[in-house]
């Protein structure tokens, strides 16, 4: 393949059609008619042109947990869906709670060279909520990690919360918490309310995740720091982060394509692909998480990316995991809810699903405009199809998708990470050279 590629009649976010010729691992030109002798051409009539996409919350269980995913194949999922950059989620085995371990992440991440993967360090020793870790040896470390998580766990002292906020102020990071009252969740198994009732399921509060991010708005006020609410789920969680932000508070927020589409109703099949942290709310909780999505009170949109081996889903539901993977199919379930509906267009996916998230995650060469210079991390995406999700959809290790045999729109046809192609005409590169 040559170095050189000319992307031809693609239409930029914006609306206006345009030409593109990579060099370099960059944008060179940008315009109407150009050519380049000897480059690999790509032709992008009718398709639309998006920043790479940027996750700000992914698992990609390595190391640890490769029955589920491990680097390498999440990264292949990742590219599938049109993503150049994701977050990991430091919930492995060991946990990510030092500057050894997240360097590890990242080097696998470039030896697989799909998209780069940013480590996220937990917030406390083993993510067991006693302690602070290693929080600054992990921002110093090659990482250069600024987003720190316990995902999987709240961080429910109050006080290890506030000392986690003042530390990461010091070098720019973010807290992203996992907004669960322990308490108010024991043996919880969906949503609380009248379907949990009728099924006889232990009932998951919206006040469980409310009552955390109150606190947490509140102490983020008090110290100055930087605060992320990572999966917000529920109307009266919208509620408090518009509060927050009309008061000032540095907070930012995420939705996952599953809570913008599926409600609880879903659970009545008892089909375990469909159980999830948080888990799937009322329709009016999908009405708000949209509005707050359209008008800014949520900032983006992350996956929550979450592979499980088929035994921890093909089972009673309560014994069942948690967790629904999600990179390959977020773009077209965005357009779905999203697009589709009016509530955003395709700037707007840019900013919800690429420039802001690495701006949350203080990413300086991810989520950048398209415009020459820039490095060539790029989608290139068809909205036109309408065909059912498969299992041939899925580029990761596990398949616990809630979309399997669900109608959506859009189709990933390219994806490029730093001017390397991992995605050709919707198929994934064997594999991936620098």
């Amino acid at each position: 393949m040559s170095d050189s590629i000319l992307i031809r009649g693609a239409r930029l976010a914006g609306g206006h059609p345009a030409d593109m010729v990579i060099e370099g691992g960059v944008i060179a030109e940008v315009g109407t008619g150009l050519s380049r002798a000897g480059a690999t051409v790509i032709d992008a009539q009718g398709l639309i042109t998006l920043p790479g996409l940027v996750d700000l919350h992914t698992h990609l269980r390595e190391p640890g947990y490769e029955a589920s995913e491990t680097i390498l194949t999440g990264s292949r999922a990742a590219a599938a869906g049109g993503y150049t950059t994701v977050f990991a989620m430091p919930n492995t085995s060991p946990v990510a709670d030092t500057a050894g371990v997240v360097e590890q992440e990242l080097a696998l991440g470039e030896a697989a060279g799909y998209v780069h993967v940013q480590p996220i360090g937990a917030v406390t020793v083993g993510q067991k909520g006693e302690r602070l870790a290693e929080l600054g040896a992990m921002a110093s470390s090659r990482a250069r990690v600024r987003v720190f998580s316990d995902d999987g766990f709240c961080v429910f002292d109050p006080l290890i919360m506030r000392r986690a906020l003042e530390y990461v102020k010091a070098f720019d990071g973010a807290v992203a918490q996992h907004a669960q009252d322990p308490r108010l969740t024991e043996g919880a198994q969906m949503n609380e309310g009248t379907v949990s009732a009728e099924l006889g399921l232990g009932g998951w509060p919206a006040v469980a995740e409310e009552s955390i991010i109150a606190r947490d708005v509140l102490l983020a006020e008090h110290v100055g720091s930087r605060l992320h609410v990572c999966h917000l789920s529920t109307a009266g969680s919208v509620e408090i982060i518009r509060w927050a932000k009309k008061r000032g508070v540095n907070v930012t927020a995420e939705v996952t394509p599953h809570h913008l589409l599926l409600t609880e109703e879903l659970v009545r099949g008892y089909d375990a692909r469909y159980k999830v942290n948080p888990p799937l709310r009322r329709d009016e909780d999908v009405q708000a998480v949209r509005a707050g999505l359209a008008d800014g009170t949520i900032d983006i949109v992350a996956t929550d990316h979450a592979p499980h081996p088929a035994e921890a889903k093909s089972c009673e539901w309560p014994a069942a995991a948690n967790g629904m993977v999600g990179l390959e199919s977020a773009l077209r379930v965005v357009q779905q809810a999203m697009v589709d509906t009016g509530l955003l267009d395709w700037d707007d996916v840019a900013r919800v699903m690429s420039s802001t998230p690495a701006r949350i995650g203080r990413l300086a060469d991810a989520g950048t405009p398209l415009e020459v210079g820039a490095p060539a991390s790029l989608t290139l995406y068809d909205p036109a199809p309408v065909r059912t999700f498969a299992l041939d959809d899925l580029r990761g290790r596990s398949v616990n998708s809630p979309y399997l045999g669900r109608t959506l729109p859009g189709e990933v046809r390219h994806t490029l990470f730093r001017g390397r192609v991992t995605v050709a005409d919707g198929v994934v590169a064997p594999e991936v050279h620098a």
